[in-house]
């Protein structure tokens, strides 16, 4: 077992930076910079890979179904990371999108790595969300051996939910144990096994990637526009009345008035002034049209 891990080309030496602490630091930022293209390249290499993630989730989720990000150490930080911008940018409901972490959420600010070795843990920690067939499970893991993740996986796969595994070693365990395998190699890190760096950088755009374009496809975007944002705040209350404004052409009293009657409701606000109806018949109109814009904007 030590010596698969120690075979990973993620816990390998970069050639180019076995003397960096001897290099001028504006060579060590370019070094950096390299490597993080490295990342970026990864990932828009695994695009055909990543698509059909994005479709099932969003078939999966009409259904009622969630997503669930599980990961343990960095990645486990970028899933929570990922989940908690949903709510604020998409207006979803942290019931609907959930990330789980070994060591929970204590392990956010203080390392708990010793957590990711409990395949159990990983086990009780998906139970406790008691998945279903319509539910996606994104697994993150930089080897793709992570035994919690191994663990959340196994139960995800016996409820019958899609597993998604996102790793940055090919041919790993995780990969062959999920439904959809979504392989980023980023190779040795700047710093030796380090993954922190340009693995997890790739894990991030992939998750980034995925829970917006699903958020997309579930009609909480108009255009780039965040027409489901929640105006809970100063900045968020401007952002949505831009947003509005910017989606209809209305005037700036127009606007203010739609969001007041809509109850602040962005999306609500936003058919109302492309439609000419009340903030009731938006919301009809929304829910008729599975909650895009387009569609309640074109149906009567």
């Amino acid at each position: 077992m030590n010596a698969e891990l120690d075979a990973l080309p993620t816990e390998g030496r970069l050639p180019g930076a076995q003397r960096l602490d001897l290099l001028p630091v504006r060579e060590q930022v370019a070094l950096m910079a390299r490597q993080n293209q490295v990342a970026v390249d990864a990932v828009a290499a695994a695009g055909d890979r990543i698509v059909p993630a994005i479709e099932a989730a969003v078939a999966r989720m009409r259904r009622g179904g969630r997503l669930i990000e599980v990961g343990a150490g960095t990645p486990g930080r970028l899933a929570v990371l990922d989940v908690a911008e949903c709510g604020p940018t998409f207006g979803v409901d942290d019931s609907r999108v959930m990330a789980v972490m070994a060591g929970g959420s204590g392990a956010v600010r203080s390392a708990a790595e010793s957590d990711e070795d409990s395949h159990q843990g990983g086990r009780d920690d998906l139970l406790a969300r008691e998945p279903g067939p319509d539910d996606v499970v994104v697994a993150v893991s930089a080897s793709g051996r992570t035994p919690y993740v191994l663990g959340a996986v196994k139960v995800a796969s016996e409820a019958g939910a899609l597993t998604v595994g996102v790793v940055n070693n090919e041919g790993s365990a995780i990969a062959a144990a999920c439904d959809l395998a979504i392989e980023v190699p980023t190779g040795p890190e700047v710093v030796s096994g380090s993954t922190r760096l340009k693995a997890g950088t790739a894990e991030k755009l992939v998750l980034n990637t995925i829970s917006t374009l699903v958020m997309v496809g579930l009609g909480h975007t108009y255009g780039d526009l965040m027409i489901d944002v929640r105006a809970t705040n100063g900045k968020l209350r401007r952002r949505a009345e831009r947003i509005v404004r910017a989606a209809t052409g209305a005037s700036e009293a127009d606007v203010t008035e739609a969001l007041r009657a809509s109850g602040d409701e962005t999306k609500t606000a936003t058919v109302m002034l492309l439609t000419g109806v009340d903030a009731d018949e938006a919301r009809r109109r929304l829910s008729v049209g599975d909650g895009h814009v387009r569609r309640a904007a074109d149906r009567p």
